[in-house]
């Protein structure tokens, strides 16, 4: 590691401190609860949890660009992480209010806190450049995801003495998520350029959108991070997905008990922070590119094997191979990334490449819940998701990861 170790251990922390988030509230605890209590475990319920889901990631697509934009003309991606990280916590902490039946309550509610939350994933992966050299970009990329399933970890663990009282874990994830932010707040130090009186006088949004106009011609100029967006595009969807609904896939389809889901995803947690850890050091070894590569065909296996499961033990272990390219996954594609994007374009290409994550996001829920609920079977729906790693892998093989062009 390069930069300062309390620079780095900082900005990894967030990552703790957000998986609490990413694991109680969208994989585990308030999915299953949503369905389970709010939908009143209704078919239909699978088609509310998409909504909100896309509903949510819309908006957040339609920000991430605008925002990270503005951030680099104004030098402050911190102060805008401050804003959606603060949020995320309230309004997670108000989902501890939802009850049976409270459909528009508990879908309101999770929209606000998953822009919150996904909105300030853009300018925290944005700091990677930061406080990485690119020769360690992989490493230290792996290094944030490890310490983000730790967290992740740790929090389901917190879920089993809880597993009677679900609502209180949406408040253990709000403490969670606003305690390990600090670090980041109080130690990471932001390089910052100089910003005109001029510049502090110009309307934000007027510079995002005027930005974002000439992103889409930026990027065109670099095609292999332009082939890249494609292929993450497609290929995030598939993984996205999952994540939102595998809680809700197990309960539902396994008849996976809150105990046995708990054991579950802590088996993932587990298995994700050593494949973050593990698909570095390969990634390193073998490239990027193959590593990822082999990353998707893996996940297709995935897909293909969910529908043909019918006992608990099995899905134990395809979800402990999946916590393994899960983490390696999200950690290879931001090391790309990073390695594809201009120093002095950070803000704005990170926030574009949240456009991609957060808009094909909206698919593939949407996909999922659709399919769900009118052909009457989860399974059919999570073989769907195989196209998206078959047209993501195919895609990746354009991309030249050796010149920034």
């Amino acid at each position: 590691m390069t930069k300062s170790r309390k620079q780095i251990w900082s900005w990894a922390l967030y990552d703790f401190g957000n998986s609490s988030f990413a694991v109680i509230i969208v994989a585990f605890v308030f999915a299953v609860y949503f369905k389970k209590v709010v939908a009143q475990d209704l078919p239909i319920g699978d088609w509310y949890w998409s909504l909100a889901i896309s509903i949510s990631m819309t908006i957040v697509a339609i920000l991430n660009p605008i925002l990270g934009a503005a951030a680099d003309n104004r030098s402050n991606k911190k102060s805008f992480l401050l804003f959606f990280t603060l949020l995320s916590v309230v309004a997670t902490s108000l989902l501890y209010f939802a009850t049976e039946g409270m459909i528009l309550y508990a879908m309101f509610v999770f929209i606000i806190a998953n822009i919150g939350f996904q909105v300030g994933l853009g300018f925290y992966d944005a700091f990677l450049p930061e406080i990485s050299d690119e020769k360690d970009f992989n490493k230290i990329s792996s290094f944030g995801y490890a310490v983000g399933y730790a967290g992740s970890l740790i929090s389901v663990l917190l879920v089993l003495p809880l597993k009677d009282e679900p609502r209180i874990t949406f408040l253990v994830s709000a403490i969670i998520f606003l305690i390990f932010s600090l670090p980041l707040f109080f130690f990471l130090v932001e390089t910052r350029h100089g910003v005109s009186l001029q510049q502090q006088k110009e309307n934000i949004f007027r510079i995002g959108f005027h930005r974002v106009k000439t992103t889409f011609q930026n990027v065109s100029q670099y095609r292999n991070l332009k082939n890249f967006l494609l292929s993450f595009f497609i290929y995030s969807d598939g993984v996205n997905t999952i994540i939102f609904f595998s809680g809700i896939y197990a309960q539902s389809t396994l008849k996976f008990s809150m105990e046995e889901l708990a054991y579950f995803f802590i088996l993932v947690q587990f298995t994700a922070l050593v494949g973050s850890l593990l698909f570095g050091k390969l990634a390193d070894k073998f490239g990027t590119k193959k590593t990822l590569s082999f990353n998707l065909f893996s996940w297709l296996c995935i897909c293909v094997s969910m529908y043909f499961i019918q006992e608990k033990n099995t899905f134990f272990i395809i979800g402990g191979v999946a916590g393994m390219f899960l983490g390696s996954t999200q950690a290879i594609s931001r090391s790309i990334m990073s390695s594809l994007t201009p120093n002095e374009k950070r803000a704005e290409f990170f926030g574009f490449y949240g456009l991609f994550d957060k808009t094909s996001t909206i698919l593939g829920p949407l996909a999922f819940g659709a399919i769900s609920y009118f052909s009457g079977s989860e399974r059919f729906a999570a073989l769907s998701l195989g196209i998206f790693f078959i047209v993501g892998v195919f895609l990746l093989q354009k991309v030249n990861l050796s010149p920034k062009i």
